[in-house]
């Protein structure tokens, strides 16, 4: 076997794989488009961070868990809350990950981000475990630890019915 010695440069041959799987058009020069070069991890803290302000610009208390390892992510007005957050897909959709039933948490909260508009929901944990915020779909083959949850932007909610829908969410826990 012959080996061909004009390799490519490495960083070169990355870059062009890069760039045929880069983001989808609608996200470039997008109002919300840099969140694309984060970290998962990273895009669920921003979520949270954003939601805790939000919380607070509407006047609703918020406590954040200690730490990652806390079975919920906050407290809104005293209510536990499984926070989750994702960016839209090419199809419209988002996929919230690593939903988990077994933990102690009251209510989960979806926040969706899309290029240029923010959407959430959130539902009592009963009814996510209940198939009633939608049909959960498991992460891993032969595991029923954690899941995903698929919503499309068009049943998602616009940020200015945040306080009514909250505040429902919160009444029908109490």
């Amino acid at each position: 076997m012959t080996r061909d010695l004009s390799m490519p440069d490495p960083i070169s041959l990355m870059q062009e794989v890069i760039a045929r799987k880069s983001n989808a058009p609608k996200w470039i020069d997008a109002p919300l488009g840099s969140i694309k070069t984060l970290s998962n991890t990273h895009i669920g803290d921003i979520g949270q961070d954003f939601l805790e302000e939000w919380c607070r610009f509407i006047g609703f208390s918020w406590e954040r868990s200690a730490n990652r390892q806390y079975p919920w992510d906050a407290k809104i007005e005293g209510i536990t809350f499984e926070i989750k957050t994702a960016t839209e897909d090419i199809s419209e959709n988002f996929q919230f990950n690593h939903i988990r039933h077994h933990r102690q948490y009251q209510a989960l909260f979806c926040l969706g981000i899309a290029p240029d508009e923010i959407l959430f929901d959130a539902w009592r944990k009963g009814d996510v475990s209940e198939g009633r915020a939608g049909n959960l779909v498991t992460m891993d083959k032969g595991s029923s630890a954690t899941f995903k949850l698929t919503k499309s932007r068009k049943i998602l909610h616009p940020l200015s019915k945040f306080e009514c829908r909250i505040s429902n969410l919160l009444s029908a826990l109490e």
